[in-house]
């Protein structure tokens, strides 16, 4: 006896003759991955019972195609990025891992809307991202990525509350619910009781954590992390991963540069960059942060 599964149907078939058809019109949709656990089948009274029944609809977030990217040093072109090919599901957690001048922070720059590639395409959520002005360019920052930055970038003079719901402000979220949205990110990572401190009055840990909490105000398709634990030190790095983890446990989207390999067995694929080209791309069994907190 064998289960077929189609588009949109499932089909259950002895040797012979199709026992029982079920037709199920809702996954017409759907053109994705999808799995069956624990199947459970009655026919004998032409009922189907479908026990733990889970539909991955795993897309692909990110889908960057031959991309290229030059910069004009004086008389002389420096060829940074050389044909990059790169998808990115959604829900993945990827680290991009390369040395100096590889094109890690260009393609991150694309990535982030940030910077434009010469040729190639760069499809985001199904957006096309091209000759975009800069009004169009900031909208789309806004409404599709998080980031989170080395030196966690933080207004000084604004508290930590503020801080979080400034992409609320230029979302134009009025301010009841950017502070609503706000508090609430700021218990997500741990810090309620900080909410009315300024950066200077917090840890290196904590504005980080700040700095994760104003990247998910917008609730954003993508996380875009640059070196997110590079100026932290080795405990306050792994509590950092631990919450980076768990952002990403609930399926949020997640890249992150990092030039350090323990970070990087922390996500669940590793890409390097070398010279321009992608030279390694693998999935790894994740290291959970857990294990050293």
């Amino acid at each position: 006896m064998v289960l077929l599964f189609t588009r949109n149907s499932l089909v259950l078939k002895s040797s012979k003759k199709t026992i029982l058809t079920v037709t199920f019109p809702f996954l017409n949709s759907l053109i994705y991955c999808t799995e069956f656990r624990f199947l459970t089948i009655s026919y004998d009274k032409r009922v189907i019972v479908l026990a733990n029944f889970t539909i991955n609809n795993h897309h692909h977030m990110i889908q960057i195609k031959d991309l290229h990217k030059s910069y004009q040093m004086g008389n002389n072109s420096l060829h940074v990025l050389k044909g990059i090919n790169f998808n990115v599901k959604e829900g993945e957690m990827v680290s991009i891992m390369g040395s100096s001048g590889s094109g890690k922070s260009t393609l991150l720059n694309i990535l982030g809307i940030l910077d434009e590639a010469d040729s190639g395409s760069y499809i985001l959520d199904g957006v096309s991202i091209k000759n975009l002005n800069e009004k169009v360019a900031a909208n789309y920052r806004n409404k599709f990525l998080g980031f989170i930055f080395q030196s966690f970038n933080l207004i000084n003079y604004k508290s930590a509350l503020d801080n979080v719901a400034m992409p609320l402000y230029y979302q134009g979220v009025k301010r009841k619910e950017r502070i609503e949205k706000a508090e609430y990110y700021l218990e997500k990572v741990g810090l309620s009781a900080w909410s009315h401190h300024l950066p200077n009055e917090l840890s290196g840990g904590q504005k980080q954590r700040v700095a994760i909490a104003r990247a998910l105000a917008s609730n954003p398709k993508v996380l875009l992390a640059d070196e997110p634990t590079g100026a932290l030190d080795s405990k306050t790095s792994q509590e950092v991963m631990e919450l980076i983890q768990g952002i990403n446990d609930e399926g949020k989207t997640i890249l992150m540069v990092t030039h350090e390999h323990d970070i990087a067995q922390m996500t669940k694929r590793i890409v390097h960059i070398k010279d321009g080209l992608i030279i390694d791309d693998n999935p790894v069994e994740q290291v959970r942060a857990s294990l050293y907190v």
